[in-house]
């Protein structure tokens, strides 16, 4: 009876590993548990967000049609407008589509009372104007954030400090403030993109600071000071990064801004001097032909600034857009 006992749970035990290898091969181990997938790299993710808006969409191509004829210009315009052996006063003001006196050239956009190819000139402008833009943005970004980080950071009377040079600043209107600047240092290229971030930095300082505060009250941020990280490793390697999307936001905007106020001190006549003339110099230039129905040498760098001013600011709140998930629907 016992062996017969044993032979039965023999038995059983046989027929318990048979049907155990065929679950296992009916079910593979690999195929019951897929793999989880990789999270999506943050820029790829950025980029597919940016792409489901149209208009963000052209606004962006146009933005970069933009950049490419503004850093190609010499290359690309069909005369240099301030070579002065190349223009001719017998050029001046040709009307679109009109061909020079000997017959070799075609003036797309026509000439200005100076007889420069108005498509030409508008190439060098875009370089002029989008290029002051850009770097005054830029350098106010940087002392911005330097000076947001430090208020955030430390606190105090240092922050009071900071804050109050913030606020006063920006209480006052920016074009007045920029116009006081450029009749103190005057005119040139290096004094506009000076009076441009002198104007601008206020801006980035507060958003930093803003961001900042928050990120400041956050578990990460407690931890790194229990750990006794230094205050540079602290704002810079950890703040800073988490502070990254709104900036992007304003750099744009601000670019924007500045490529506007650039043209207004310009159109005034206090901006940039007439040998390196940006969109709003040219605007300028052909206002006193408005009058005389010759409104190509006004109208078609207005249009110029225009679309640099809209592609920026298109481009800028689409990623404001992208970078926040509870916008982006």
């Amino acid at each position: 009876m016992n062996l017969a006992v044993l032979k039965g749970g023999g038995q059983y035990r046989r027929t318990t590993m048979m049907m155990n290898d065929l679950d296992a091969k009916a079910i593979p181990p690999e195929r019951a548990e897929p793999p989880v997938a990789p999270p999506e790299h943050p820029m790829r993710l950025l980029a597919r967000r940016y792409l489901k808006s149209r208009v963000g969409t052209a606004a962006a191509i146009l933005f970069l049609l933009i950049t490419l004829i503004a850093i190609f210009a010499p290359v690309i315009a069909p005369q240099d407008p301030y070579d002065l052996t190349k223009v001719s006063i017998m050029e001046a003001e040709r009307h679109p589509g009109e061909t020079s006196a000997d017959g070799r050239t075609v003036y797309l956009l026509g000439t200005d009372g100076a007889g420069r190819d108005m498509l030409s000139a508008i190439f060098y402008g875009l370089r002029i104007s989008l290029g002051i833009g850009v770097i005054s943005a830029l350098a106010a970004l940087g002392i911005g954030t330097f000076m947001g980080l430090l208020a955030a950071h430390f606190g105090g009377r240092l922050d009071a400090i900071i804050m109050r040079v913030v606020d006063v600043q920006l209480s006052l209107p920016t074009i007045l403030v920029a116009l006081v600047l450029l009749a103190v240092l005057g005119q040139g290229v290096d004094k506009t993109l000076m009076a441009l971030v002198l104007v601008q930095w206020a801006i980035f300082a507060r958003n930093v600071r803003g961001a900042a505060l928050v990120e400041r009250g956050k578990e990460y941020i407690e931890a790194a000071l229990g750990q006794g990280l230094p205050a540079r490793r602290i704002m810079f390697r950890h703040v800073l990064p988490n502070c990254m999307a709104p900036l992007i936001v304003t750099t744009t905007n601000q670019m924007a801004n500045a490529i506007t106020l650039e043209a207004t001190m310009s159109f005034l006549g206090i901006g940039l001097p007439q040998t390196q003339p940006s969109l709003g110099l040219l605007i300028s230039n052909g206002f006193d032909y408005m009058l005389s129905n010759q409104y190509w040498i006004s109208v078609f760098p207005g249009v110029a600034l225009v679309l640099l001013v809209v592609s920026v600011s298109l481009v800028g709140d689409r990623l404001r857009v992208a970078l926040n998930p509870k916008l982006d629907s």
